[in-house]
């Protein structure tokens, strides 16, 4: 009995311990002997992941960005983010080809910006690329300036004219006056220099510039008082330019002395004269010159002409007016001839028919 007890024993604890392990005991026979145990294992337990079967990978590849300029970027305040570089440059070009308006006074002339200047659009739309989001990129403009001068002269010869001077002439024995007729000059040197700014900026507002008034030398007003003398009447007229002001009777020269005829001036003007007698005449050989008094025979008043030893004076010998009596001078009555010498002034034109 006790040489079975162990074995017994060893046989139990080794079935309990195959019941834990997973292994399967059967057909224990008691012997003896020690038992010869068949064991059957169980089929190895594999633990596998679920394999999901797809589809073969196919290998896309994903459309580049294309590079394009920052947001808020201008060239010459033109908008370009978001365009890419050769759409910015076509841009900037196509903005640069519009037409420049220039006004002259309330005409309008049309200048093609490519026809005088180089914009380099290319090498703007470079810097705008690497520009910091909100800047404006300056673009390069060469403009050629001898062209840009060279249209704004034949501009401005379109616009000049030249002043006319007023014109006094005398048809007949009366004065006619032709008005003057004012100016125009356009300043080519601004003009150009207003061109090229706007070129050089890209500006196409319009350049505006106006032409000067140029003022004749010779108004109409410049004439002032006027004299006509008429020798076949022995009358002097005075006129405000060609309007008549007032007559007087005169004495003139006689046929062997006679006054001369054409337009004089003025020149000189002198009250209470002395008179001086012209020793190189027959006439006045002997005689002393005569000072300011009522024997004074040009009176009180001198007025003298732009001819020599001719002028319009006073006389000691009323009764000669209204005839061929002098010496080529023009005598008045002492009040007409101090009235008029009032009434005129150094330069006064003497219109002798």
């Amino acid at each position: 009995m006790k040489r079975l007890f162990f074995p017994a024993l060893f046989l139990a604890g080794f079935v309990a311990a195959g019941t834990f392990s997973g292994v399967v005991i059967a057909d224990v026979t008691t012997t003896g002997t020690v038992p010869s145990v068949p064991v059957t294992a169980t089929a190895p337990v594999t633990t596998t992941a679920p394999v999901t079967t797809s589809a073969p990978a196919t290998t896309t590849s994903r459309p580049t960005s294309r590079a394009t300029i920052p947001a808020g970027v201008r060239v010459a305040g033109l908008r370009v983010a978001g365009f890419t570089p050769a759409e910015a440059v076509a841009a900037v070009e196509q903005a640069f080809a519009r037409p420049l308006r220039v006004s002259v006074d309330r005409r309008t002339f049309s200048l093609d910006p490519t026809d005088y200047a180089s914009a380099y659009a290319a090498t703007a739309v470079a810097r705008a690329r690497v520009s910091e989001p909100g800047t404006n990129a300056h673009l390069v403009v060469a403009v050629r300036g001898s062209l840009v001068r060279a249209w704004a002269k034949r501009v401005a010869q379109r616009f000049h004219r030249a002043p006319a001077d007023a014109t006094l002439t005398f048809p007949g024995d009366k004065p006619r006056v032709t008005k003057e007729r004012v100016g125009r000059t356009l300043n080519a040197r601004l003009l150009s220099s207003r061109v090229i700014a706007a070129l050089q900026s890209n500006s196409r507002l319009p350049v505006r510039v106006h032409t000067r008034a140029v003022e004749p030398a010779v108004t109409a007003t410049s004439f002032g008082s006027v004299i006509v003398i008429n020798r076949s009447l022995n009358r002097l007229t005075l006129y405000d330019g060609a309007k008549y002001v007032r007559a007087f009777p005169v004495a003139t020269g006689q046929a062997i002395y006679p006054t001369p005829a054409g337009t004089f001036h003025i020149i000189v003007k002198w009250k209470d004269p002395w008179w001086y007698p012209p020793i190189q005449d027959d006439w006045a050989k002997g005689l002393k010159p005569v000072p300011p008094g009522p024997d004074n025979p040009l009176g009180t008043r001198w007025m003298g002409l732009s001819v020599p030893g001719v002028g319009i004076h006073g006389t000691d010998e009323p009764t000669s007016i209204g005839y061929s009596a002098s010496h080529g001078c023009i005598r008045m009555q002492v009040p007409d001839a101090e009235w008029l010498f009032d009434q005129v002034d150094i330069g006064t034109t003497v219109h002798i028919v």
